[in-house]
């Protein structure tokens, strides 16, 4: 019998700037905190996570009131450093964390951006092509795969025509007025996705998402 992925509930303590911009992104995005670093962390390496600065902890200053819920001092207030609460598998630093969330934010600014490469050092292993992958890591891949296809879209037929088809292949509800930065931070993460080599995408799709993007263009 196969066993189960033990989950670990990480609270890390980060600047409220950098908490604010984290929990903004992923909203945007309409996935939660810990889903948009399962994401980071499964399509990017820890060298190259490892290459963003760590934003490091709160300053002295800089904490924020909560209301406690339970225990003898249940509602009173209680000044804590701001946090971020994810569940993830067991065995990550905290600064890893922390580092793999700054990439994601770098990625959604422009600063990065994520190169697509074929599947390699055997994060997809084909029958009989070696030892299976570890329960934890198989489990999130499948999570993932189950997620993009859900997200998928089907190529509009006839192509791109107007700006409400435009804005729905990059997943903007119609009549919606995006800014630039909003656009091409949508379309790095949707090509991230959809893009031929990445394992998960098509030709058709990639080929819609950049007609949108050219569509959509000031």
């Amino acid at each position: 019998m196969p066993s189960r992925t033990t989950k670990h509930s990480y609270t890390i303590p980060c600047p409220t700037p950098f908490r604010d911009a984290v929990e903004a992104v992923a909203q945007k995005k309409g996935i939660n905190v810990a889903d948009l670093l399962r994401s980071v962390v499964l399509v990017l390496d820890a060298e190259a996570i490892h290459s963003f600065p760590d934003p490091g902890e709160p300053l002295p200053g800089d904490r924020e009131t909560v209301i406690l819920k339970s225990g003898k001092a249940k509602g009173r207030p209680w000044r804590r450093k701001p946090r971020l609460q994810v569940r993830m598998t067991e065995g990550h630093e905290i600064t890893f964390l922390r580092r793999a969330l700054a990439a994601a934010l770098a990625v959604d600014r422009g600063e990065a951006v994520v190169h697509v490469e074929a599947p390699s050092h055997g994060l997809i292993v084909q029958p009989g092509a070696g030892a299976p992958l570890p329960d934890d890591v198989r489990d999130e891949m499948d999570r993932l795969r189950a997620i993009v296809a859900a997200l998928s879209f089907e190529p509009l037929a006839g192509g791109i025509r107007t700006r409400d088809q435009a804005l729905h292949i990059l997943g903007y509800p119609p009549g919606a007025i995006p800014d630039q930065a909003s656009i091409r931070a949508r379309f790095r993460t949707l090509a991230t996705i959809h893009h031929p080599d990445s394992g998960y995408g098509s030709h058709d799709r990639m080929s819609q998402l950049n007609s949108a993007m050219e569509f959509l263009r000031v």
